[in-house]
């Protein structure tokens, strides 16, 4: 971070931290130097009981933010922005506050068809590089799938029924094992060297087959039958963990929240589940609850369910000695004021179960170039939520790259 704006944030802390309508409590924060206690830090286990020494160390430092701190995430953050694309070292969340996000957010879709470029435009050599960086400097990396069917070959929002043919015993078994091999292929480069010239895997929270309990992707509900799902998952943990030795991974389990009933959270959340010894993170992708265009609910029973939803995933995930986390979320264009602080930071503020969760990610910023189309879940320079979303910066309860304690000791 900037002189300009560590004087900047720390300034801000002070006055924006009891005019959120959250009282002064908050100021009472730890520092976002500070380190967890050696009971919080290893106490969570993963589901690979062979997890490297720094992907347990992510996972049990996540751990012990609950409550304290929670991490900003960004997807394709440093690929390209709204108004600009392979400028080095640069993001749009850098450029409006002066530091990358937290957390960093990739997608693989095409990778398994041997292309060179994912769905989005993004040179895979090139995100390669860019996750060895952003890890370089402290930042967590998750990546997400859009795979193309292997059976029909349309991309993930192709409606042909496909899982019953991936999962063992489908006529499709071993394609779907080189697609995924494709992902094994692209794992064995996310190598770090310390300074004593030791190698080890970047950790990687890894979040397949997501929004599965919705209708757009080929293994979604209506395509796929709850037990296939449920294999599909399975098999493809146990392939890339137990039979080719990826220990760096963090498994993310994210449901869509527009297709869960607030009031049965708990059996709507688990339709598809594929068990506590396949899943680390107790996710939810909830663009529903934050300004979603086809929720017609006012803006306060919009943050009254965004606050139900994210007690909901807590309640799951300490129920099972895991973590929670917002797995992806947003307001396209950004079109509500006030967007950052009104309708995400104070509904996670308003009481202690929604403070547990770990991070929060957002969508990408498409480049308009490029694309052809608005599309930016992240403010830009001179966007009319800039201004708010330094304040969501400043505020001591959010880290950023240059602000969470070391994360992988």
């Amino acid at each position: 971070m900037n002189l300009f704006y560590s004087f900047a944030r720390s300034a801000a802390a002070a006055l924006i931290t009891c005019g959120l309508l959250l009282g002064c409590d908050q100021q009472s924060s730890p520092s976002a130097t500070s380190s967890p206690s050696t009971e919080q830090r290893y106490s969570h286990k993963l589901s690979d009981k062979h997890a490297t020494p720094e992907t347990l160390a992510l996972y049990n430092n996540l751990a012990g933010l609950r409550g304290r701190h929670m991490l900003f995430g960004h997807e394709d953050s440093l690929a390209y922005g709204v108004n600009w694309e392979g400028d080095p070292d640069r993001s749009d969340v850098r450029d409006v506050t002066g530091s990358n996000p937290a957390l960093y957010g990739w997608e693989l879709g095409g990778l398994e068809l041997g292309q060179e470029k994912n769905l989005d435009g993004v040179n895979f050599k090139q995100m390669q590089e860019w996750i060895k960086a952003g890890y370089s400097r402290g930042g967590v990396i998750t990546i997400s799938w859009h795979m193309y069917s292997p059976v029909s070959g349309a991309n993930s929002w192709d409606k042909t029924p496909t899982v019953h043919e991936l999962i063992p015993g489908g006529a499709k078994h071993e394609v779907f094992k080189s697609y995924l091999d494709t992902f094994v292929a692209f794992n064995k480069s996310l190598v770090s060297t310390d300074s004593a010239g030791n190698t080890h895997a970047i950790p990687i929270i890894f979040r397949p087959w997501h929004e599965h309990n919705g209708d757009w992707f080929w293994w979604g509900k209506g395509y796929a039958s709850e037990q296939d799902y449920i294999a599909l998952w399975q098999f493809t943990v146990k392939y890339l963990r137990d039979e080719q030795g990826l220990h760096n991974l963090i498994y993310a389990y994210s449901p869509d929240r527009s297709r869960i009933d607030l009031a049965k959270f708990e059996s709507d959340y688990f339709y598809g589940y594929p068990g506590d010894e396949y899943v680390d993170v107790i996710g939810l992708d909830n663009y529903w609850d934050v300004g979603h265009e086809a929720n017609t609910a006012s803006a306060d029973e919009q943050k009254a369910g965004f606050v139900a939803a994210l007690k909901g995933i807590v309640k799951v995930a300490q129920a099972r000695n895991k973590i929670a986390a917002l797995t992806e979320t947003g307001n396209n264009r950004l079109t509500i004021p006030n967007f950052w602080t009104e309708r995400i930071l104070n509904p996670i503020l308003a009481g202690a179960e929604a403070q547990q969760i770990t991070y929060v990610m957002v969508w990408r910023n498409a480049n308009s170039a490029r694309e052809k189309s608005e599309q930016f879940f992240a403010p830009y320079p001179g966007q009319a939520t800039a201004e708010d979303f330094k304040t969501f910066f400043a505020h001591p309860f959010v880290l950023f790259e240059s602000e969470p304690p070391r994360l992988y000791e």
